[in-house]
């Protein structure tokens, strides 16, 4: 059986399903105990097909680089189904196709995907949408992980990734590249926590599209007010930490049923991210993450 870990994500809407439901990880509700309890894992909900449905709320910046933070409402889908795991990821999803061994380290391997919609919608500064709204990028490519299992005790793990993804919907026609790495371990039977750290590289395409300010694209009034910026090219556009929260609500993670999850992030924009007009005048270099969702595990 393959042991599921949990996903980090950069910014991270999506990584609400990563904590949301689960893993076979399980630990002990009395500190007193001594050794692991005594459970089959074949038996747990997580052991063959499974799948996760529900819904999440995040309040998260109205773009990357904003000072102004919108609710957004998230489906939540992930499960494995013939020897394929579906996990969530910021925006999008990734497919896994290689199974991990029953005991050591395994290898993640498959596609990712999602749907960029920075500056596309929900721009809530007056003088940022008078710039124009973007298109939204659907960005798709490989990823690639390695789980290190029983690091500090028999049910927590460490994850080390990264995906690669460029942009399909000529949108801004770029590559990006997110490097993470993940802890997850059980804090008792019912709680299970995630702790990631995320950084995200993009090529000079993507930095020209969301961070160039030019007069020609101001569509309001009078005198573009602010001061033109050209990229300096490609480079780090962020990096950030995450911490997931999954709680199950009958008090046992390993018969699925109905799930919570508590997110708090924290990220910084970088390079031409952070020195964008965008930004540095009409936003903030510091991002912050809340997210709360439900759902049901069957």
């Amino acid at each position: 059986m393959k042991t599921r870990t949990f996903s980090p994500a950069a910014i991270a809407c999506g990584a609400i399903v990563n904590a949301l439901f689960a893993s076979p990880a399980l630990a002990q509700d009395d500190v007193e105990v001594q050794g692991p309890p005594d459970i089959d894992m074949q038996e747990t909900v997580f052991a063959g097909d499974y799948l996760s449905v529900g819904a999440g709320v995040a309040l998260n910046p109205s773009y990357s680089g904003s000072d102004d933070y919108v609710f957004t409402v998230l489906p939540i889908v992930q499960g494995s189904l013939g020897g394929v795991d579906i996990n969530p990821r910021a925006g999008g999803v990734t497919l896994d196709f290689v199974q991990d061994p029953d005991e050591g380290v395994g290898l993640d391997l498959g596609l990712a995907a999602r749907l960029r919609s920075n500056r596309a919608s929900q721009i809530e500064d007056e003088v940022v949408i008078d710039y124009g709204e973007l298109d939204r990028a659907i960005e798709v490519g490989p990823s690639v992980g390695v789980n290190f299992p029983g690091v500090l005790n028999p049910y927590d793990s460490i994850r080390v990734g990264v995906d690669a993804m460029w942009d399909v919907n000529g949108a801004h026609s770029g590559m990006t590249v997110s490097p993470s790495v993940s802890y997850s371990t059980p804090l008792s039977r019912s709680i299970f926590a995630n702790l990631s750290v995320s950084t995200e590289w993009a090529d000079a395409d993507f930095q020209d599209y969301y961070f160039r300010v030019d007069d020609a694209a101001f569509i309001g009034d009078g005198v573009a007010p602010l001061p033109e910026f050209e990229p300096r090219g490609g480079g780090f556009t962020s990096a950030g930490v995450n911490l997931l929260l999954g709680i199950d609500l009958d008090g046992d993670i390993a018969n699925g049923g109905l799930g919570l999850v508590v997110i708090g992030g924290y990220s910084r924009v970088l390079g031409d991210a952070a020195d964008t007009p965008f930004t540095d005048i009409r936003g903030s270099k510091n991002q912050f993450l809340g997210a709360l969702g439900i759902g049901y595990t069957f």
